[in-house]
């Protein structure tokens, strides 16, 4: 690893993992190659590759936001189990 070393068992506490010590060994020498693959990509040169966002274009899919017929406020609380005022009357769930 280029310079730069971290405790597994500080990293093991935070994510509130239990390792044994074969396991800490075990993660410890796979975030260092992780670690050392990073710093592989650090030294590629990509001053010519224009940042994106997604890997491929994508597209908005959703239908154009345009004023439609609608159901009617008396057909609407027509099935309501309870109403109030023009309004539907639902059970309190926050105490």
């Amino acid at each position: 690893m280029a310079g730069t070393d971290f405790n597994v068992k500080y990293v093991a506490h935070l994510a509130r993992l239990s390792l044994s010590p074969d396991e800490e060994q075990k993660l410890g020498a796979q975030l260092n190659n992780i670690i050392g693959f990073i710093e592989q990509l650090k030294s590629v040169n990509v001053s010519s590759v224009e940042a994106t966002a997604h890997a491929v274009p994508t597209v908005n899919v959703t239908r154009a936001d345009e004023v439609r017929p609608s159901i009617s406020h008396e057909d609407a609380l027509r099935n309501a189990p309870k109403q109030s005022n023009g309004l539907f009357i639902v059970p309190k769930i926050v105490e």
